[in-house]
């Protein structure tokens, strides 16, 4: 691995345009092309597809196209978890999303984050931070999680929120940025 990748995945900053990153990118490219190309395709060639490109996905997992990613094999997919349309998963750190994950349209969820300084912004200096969501969590669409998030199991955030620090489980969150509006039980509606 390159200097530069292991600064990325070490959370420290990075140059993006580095060639080894670019390769990886052109790779997803390819594969998050063949993916949104084959939205119609049979089951088994899509999980093929993801297959290839995510780190990890579980079983049962349905992602609508489009899907698009920075690196994909940075992300982490549990069982019977649904992805609806226009997801955008920036990964130059880990993303984690647990079993029984229902995401909404429009989803984003950003590992990526810029330097403060005006020159080494310009420069292209950035550093990613991983988001993790648990199992059973629904992220309503155009939810926006930004990078070193956590949302714990069980989980509801409310359409149109921004997630910028982690939420405990079990909880309704809502609003930008998110704010816990209540505790949620099995009895909950």
């Amino acid at each position: 691995m390159g200097e530069n990748k292991d600064r990325m995945l070490a959370g420290e900053w990075y140059l993006p345009d580095d060639p080894e990153l670019g390769a990886d990118i052109e790779r997803r490219f390819a594969l998050c092309a063949a993916y949104n190309a084959n939205g119609g395709a049979a089951p088994a060639d899509r999980a093929r597809i993801l297959a290839e490109l995510l780190g990890s996905v579980g079983q049962n997992v349905n992602i609508r196209p489009p899907f698009q990613c920075d690196y994909g094999h940075h992300i982490s997919i549990g069982d019977r978890t649904f992805i609806n349309f226009n997801a955008v998963f920036l990964d130059p750190a880990p993303i984690t999303v647990g079993a029984d994950v229902q995401i909404g349209p429009n989803v984003q969820l950003l590992t990526a984050t810029h330097e403060m300084d005006t020159e080494r912004r310009r420069a292209g200096w950035e550093r990613a931070e991983p988001v993790t969501i648990g199992d059973n969590v629904w992220l309503g669409g155009g939810v926006i999680v930004c990078p070193g998030v956590t949302i714990g199991e069980n989980t509801v955030v409310g359409a149109g929120s921004v997630v910028t620090r982690d939420l405990p489980a079990g909880v309704l969150a809502v609003g930008s940025p998110a704010r816990v509006v209540r505790t949620l039980t099995d009895a909950t509606e």
